[in-house]
């Protein structure tokens, strides 16, 4: 396929999900041009690694050897750092958050939610912190930036700046899932073994504001095992 082509970089991710189907989501992870491969022993990966090569091989498709890396300890991908530790968030990007201004206009508020919510499952109860920032979003509200909404803004940097670990899931057994409703949002956590592998919240839609308090906790159990 020529280069420069609109839908060039999508139907080259067809291709690649079509060629791996039988691998995805079990050692290999594909985004467009990239080529994850995962394992849990050196052993295992070098098996990993011969059956990706090989498809490849199969397929017709070549890899630069150039832009291989190969037996990483710790990878960056999609902004994030994974690594035998658990997934953190990239530093390189938490650089761009410590340093972002005051948002001005709904626009900026957007903009910096965006990058943010793309990190939501390392914040436990990013819905209802963000809550009132996502007012100022709306078409008829009135874009006043108060002391609130700035602690807020410093709090979410925070938060991201210094954003936990996240444990890897292993096996099937020892999942633990926690909810907590308020009046803002649902809120719960996947834990395993004591250790978080991800957060998930959401606002209240607006019937859902005037549920009972026995109504809302059912609502976040069922988001939870939605997810």
């Amino acid at each position: 396929m020529s280069f420069g082509l609109t839908n060039a970089p999508v139907t080259f991710m067809d291709l690649l999900n079509r060629v791996f189907r039988q691998y995805l989501d079990m050692f290999v992870i594909v985004f467009i041009d990239d080529i994850l491969i995962y394992s849990k022993s050196e052993n295992e990966h070098v098996d990993h690694l011969r059956i990706v090569l090989q498809v490849l091989k199969d397929q017709q498709l070549f890899a630069k050897f150039s832009k291989c890396e190969f037996w990483l300890r710790s990878i960056t991908f999609l902004g994030h750092i994974v690594s035998s530790k658990g997934i953190e968030v990239d530093t390189k990007k938490m650089d761009a958050v410590k340093s972002w201004r005051r948002p001005l206009t709904p626009s900026d508020i957007r903009s910096f939610l965006g990058l943010s919510g793309y990190y939501r499952r390392f914040l436990e109860g990013f819905s209802s912190i963000t809550s009132l920032l996502m007012t100022l979003t709306q078409k008829k509200a009135k874009f006043e930036w108060s002391n609130a909404c700035e602690k807020i803004f410093q709090e979410l940097k925070d938060r991201l700046t210094f954003a936990p670990v996240l444990t890897l899931p292993e096996g099937t057994y020892g999942f633990i899932v926690h909810c907590d409703p308020s009046r803002v949002g649902l809120g719960c956590v996947l834990m395993q073994n004591g250790k978080v592998i991800a957060y998930s919240s959401r606002q209240l839609k607006v019937h859902e504001k005037n549920y009972p308090t026995h109504d809302l906790e059912l609502a976040a159990i069922v988001f939870a095992l939605k997810i």
